[in-house]
């Protein structure tokens, strides 16, 4: 990635992250809030690999993290490994393919909520588990209505990786 890729990737990750916490936070609709942040952060991983979605995950949720004082590191490592495991999925089968951005989504806004749960479980503090499992369903479908518009800018800011740039990032043995 060059260091102009990188950033804007800090751009639209520090931006979206912004949004999310000042804006976003407060538009809920049948319990769940859409999250800019994750599909943003879903659209780079996708676009540039796992090691851009884990580095920019870290620094999203850092940032959200201090924005909402919150625990500071709990949104930073579920974020960091969403946008790692994306990463590998955009790297080895779905770059290339029209539905990844929409199955991504799906998946990783289930994980990202049990994720958090997870973690908020092993720290201790409470987690109103009900709460976020009946918001579930809600939350998949505002994530993936805000897939299309952020993907296709994220993608229309990153250009798409030539066929050389591909082959080097990952050799698949077998």
């Amino acid at each position: 990635m060059s260091s102009l890729d990188g950033v804007k990737v800090a751009v639209l990750l520090f931006v979206a992250a912004i949004a999310q916490v000042s804006i976003f936070s407060q538009a809920q609709i049948y319990g769940a809030v859409p999250d800019l942040l994750l599909v943003t952060l879903v659209a780079i991983a996708l676009l540039r690999g796992s090691v851009a979605g884990a580095v920019g995950g870290f620094f999203a949720g850092l940032i959200v993290d201090t924005a909402s004082l919150g625990t500071l590191g709990l949104t930073s490592l579920v974020l960091t490994l969403a946008g790692f495991w994306i990463g590998r999925y955009g790297e080895t089968t779905g770059r290339d393919r029209a539905h990844a951005p929409y199955l991504s989504i799906a998946v990783v806004t289930v994980l990202y909520g049990l994720g958090l749960l997870v973690v908020h479980f092993v720290l201790g503090e409470s987690a109103p588990a009900g709460a976020v499992l009946k918001s579930l369903f809600p939350a998949i479908v505002l994530n993936l209505i805000v897939t299309g518009p952020v993907y296709g800018l994220v993608r229309r800011m990153l250009r798409p990786l030539e066929r050389a740039e591909l082959s080097a990032e990952v050799q698949l043995l077998g």
